[in-house]
């Protein structure tokens, strides 16, 4: 075989591979065709060399220059996305990709921060269903934060003043963003709350996001003018709401739960197993140190859990042993670590003033270490985070596709499962209360909904003895 041939054969394998990823995420028929094209012209026209030598940058600016064209639509965009993410994930994930905010650059709402028409391209409103046209000056996220550095600066050092996590500055910075691009990149100052109402009217109402969504960018809008520019917006109700809905968690059976568990493999096996089997968040999981684990009283301490309270939760037998011999795999990483001359891992600032050698002793080491070292994003120290939940979320969504369940089954159906099975075994709801960290029972309560027979064991009356045994049984076919 010559090697024009060897190198047709393949690309050819290359894009079966592609084909059989975009079977198995339920992509078939046109979109299937439609997402190998957008792929194709990715390759074709993103930065030259091989996909795995091109960089998070490249990607972005090959999104932003396709948002420049407004005759494409959101589902378009995000289109895109998937196909760029399904290109690394059978090209082999890079140092970036795994991280890469695939999720965020779906979002309809983000695209308007990237869109520059000129005047005589902007569509024409009565064509469209969205005010497209109010964003033709508005600058990109860069722009935003050149434009108002002091304006961030502030915000950074409010947040981290009261030692909020990364992720909600990186949310709240990402709604103060949004919020200025909505208004054409005005200064936060010239704004108040009539302005803060319009953009709320503007989720609900044209974004049509959740009442999560919207009441994130909220707080975010309540914080930007309470704690940053001292302009409190007062009393404010007067806004479109977007509705909440009343849903029931998803919940495994344990026969489910068993051969979900079963498929996970390595550290992904053991965070699965205390999610489901301690009632784990998946961040508490994975924020886990060593010196939280106390084996001797068979129990976990929960650190700085939600609302930044600690709580101890059971320590699962079954796994006793496995963690044992997967924290001595931790300790060698440990040591060779501490040879190399890497930096201790992360300590809250105030403890690491007080403790200055925390970070590089046993006790405070990441029960599940990444296997590389990364940059703190805030202090931009390289060191060893701990796993990052997106290997987790997608490892757990692979179990239950192999196990053939159709449920979306994500890591916190796990803790889900968790509630559920204490429950259906006569725990005590508020002892389960407890190992969940909630802060009112009414939220456990939703677990009894879930239940094969909440409250008074109760039999559909389809089961009932019919009053004229002679009766026919009831048949599906004629």
């Amino acid at each position: 075989m010559s090697s024009s041939e060897t190198t047709a054969h393949t690309v050819a394998v290359f894009w079966q591979r592609y084909r059989a990823q975009l079977d198995r995420e339920g992509v078939t028929g046109k979109p299937q065709e439609w997402l190998v094209r957008r792929a194709e012209q990715f390759i074709a026209r993103g930065a030259g060399g091989r996909l795995r030598d091109r960089s998070a940058g490249d990607v972005e600016a090959y999104l932003i220059h396709a948002l420049q064209r407004w005759e494409l639509e959101d589902w378009q965009v995000a289109q895109m996305v998937d196909a760029i993410r399904v290109l690394y994930d059978v090209a082999g994930a890079t140092a970036w990709s795994v991280d890469f905010p695939w999720a965020k650059w779906r979002e309809p709402h983000l695209h308007f921060l990237h869109r520059f028409p000129r005047p005589d391209d902007r569509p024409d409103p009565a064509r469209t269903h969205r005010p497209r046209e109010r964003f033709k000056d508005t600058p990109n996220r860069l722009a935003l934060q050149q434009a108002f550095p002091s304006l961030f600066d502030r915000l950074r050092i409010e947040i981290r003043s009261r030692h909020y996590s990364v992720r909600t500055e990186q949310t709240y910075e990402m709604w103060v963003e949004r919020f200025l691009a909505f208004h054409g990149g005005q200064a936060a100052e010239a704004l108040a709350g009539p302005e803060v109402k319009e953009y709320l009217d503007y989720l609900a109402d044209v974004r049509r996001v959740s009442a999560s969504t919207q009441n994130q960018a909220l707080c975010a809008m309540v914080f930007l003018y309470e704690k940053v520019l001292a302009q409190p917006l007062g009393e404010f109700r007067d806004f479109s709401k977007a509705k909440r809905p009343q849903r029931l968690p998803v919940v495994l059976s344990r026969s489910e739960a068993e051969r979900v568990l079963s498929r996970l493999d390595g550290s992904h096996a053991l965070v699965g197993g205390l999610l489901y089997g301690a009632g784990l968040r998946l961040m508490e999981a994975l924020r886990m140190r060593v010196k939280d684990l106390d084996f001797d009283h068979g129990q976990i301490v929960v650190r700085d859990g939600k609302g930044a309270k600690d709580r101890v939760t059971v320590l699962p037998e079954r796994y006793r042993k496995a963690l044992q011999e997967h924290l001595v795999h931790v300790r060698a990483l440990f040591e060779t670590d501490r040879k190399n001359g890497v930096p201790g891992v992360f300590i809250w600032p105030a403890l690491s003033r007080k403790y200055p050698s925390a970070g590089t002793q046993w006790g405070w080491q990441w029960v599940f270490p990444s296997a590389k070292l990364s940059q703190d994003p805030r202090s931009e120290i390289v060191r060893r985070h701990h796993l990052h939940d997106s290997s987790v979320q997608k490892a757990v969504r692979g179990a239950a596709e192999q196990a053939g369940i159709a449920k979306p089954a994500t890591p916190h159906t796990l803790r889900h499962s968790f509630a559920t099975h204490l429950l259906e075994s006569g725990s005590d709801i508020r002892t389960v209360q407890e190992l969940l960290g909630h802060a009112d029972v009414s939220t456990t309560m939703i677990y009894t909904h879930v239940l094969n027979r909440p409250g008074l064991a109760v039999r559909s009356p389809a089961d009932f003895d019919p009053p004229d045994a002679s009766r026919e049984p009831f048949q599906t076919h004629p």
